[in-house]
């Protein structure tokens, strides 16, 4: 399972949706960065492979950040992959 998440400017919580495959990952996360190149306000429409029920709309011109990893279960430290795991 892959995890995109993303960090929303002014907001400290990350959003995040899961993918089925490493495929499905990029394709999504590539979505996302050309929402964000194109500088206007789009409306981004996200769901959960994982959480069928779980949908996420949000405004392009709002995230600050997009992350992709893959959700391992062998990471014991309670810590997830991101932007500020290097803040230590």
């Amino acid at each position: 399972m892959f995890i995109i998440e993303l960090t929303l400017k002014n907001t400290p919580i990350p959003l995040s949706v899961q993918r089925k495959s490493a495929e499905e990952a990029d394709a999504t996360y590539q979505e996302i960065v050309e929402a964000m190149r194109s500088g206007g306000s789009n409306l981004l429409e996200l769901t959960c492979d994982r959480q069928i029920e779980k949908k996420l709309a949000v405004l392009s011109d709002s995230i600050a950040a997009v992350s992709v990893y893959e959700k391992s279960s062998a990471s014991s430290s309670g810590r997830t992959p991101g932007f500020f795991a290097m803040a230590e």
